[in-house]
């Protein structure tokens, strides 16, 4: 007895096959697109981190610029306690969100040193009245010398600077609640002697 093969079957599945071979660079092309849009949207830690990190202050001295404050040196940050130099603008939409947070930071009996990138008095007098002012003293820094000699890439920065005036730490972007714990015990390990991180 022989077994017979339907010659319908055996015409269908040629098509079948070439329809599916039609669709393949067209699938092919939609995942190469997914990954590359994936890549394109995904949120990338491109932040600049500071070589000043466990490095002394370079030596400034900046104007004041905040009434009844005086202005800022790296003088101040070699008397012995931890001190935290806070970068900031009062253009700055991102200080505003941290205001809260270096509020907190000075209650808590943290000394707050502050640098305002390419301001005015009369700016940074209506931004500390609106959202508090942490700080012992404001010194101007109106062509972002310091800012770069620092290090530092944007605003806001936050440097934890021990009572030699090394950097221990510098925090990128603003303080969160949730940073607030961190800096906290990056300032009680700046008591001792040892090397700095960025974060």
């Amino acid at each position: 007895m022989s077994v017979g093969v339907d010659p319908a079957a055996g015409a269908g599945a040629g098509p079948r096959h070439a329809r599916w071979l039609l669709w393949l660079p067209l699938c092919a092309f939609g995942i190469v697109l997914a990954v590359v849009l994936w890549g394109l949207f995904l949120p990338a830690d491109r932040t600049v981190y500071s070589a000043m990190v466990g490095k002394p202050l370079p030596a400034f001295t900046l104007p004041a610029i905040a009434p009844g404050k005086p202005g800022v040196t790296d003088a101040d940050f070699r008397r012995g306690a931890p001190r935290l130099l806070n970068v900031f603008a009062s253009w700055c939409v991102p200080c505003v969100a941290e205001a809260p947070q270096l509020l907190t930071l000075k209650a808590a009996g943290v000394p707050i040193d502050a640098v305002a990138i390419k301001d005015t008095p009369a700016d940074v007098a209506a931004f500390l009245q609106r959202h508090g002012d942490p700080y012992a003293s404001v010194g101007s820094d109106p062509h972002s010398r310091l800012q770069l000699a620092l290090g530092s890439s944007g605003v806001p920065e936050t440097f934890v600077v021990d009572g030699r005036g090394i950097i221990r730490l510098q925090h990128v972007g603003d303080i969160r609640p949730e940073d607030v714990p961190e800096l906290l015990q990056a300032l009680a390990a700046a008591r001792t002697p040892g090397a700095g991180t960025a974060r």
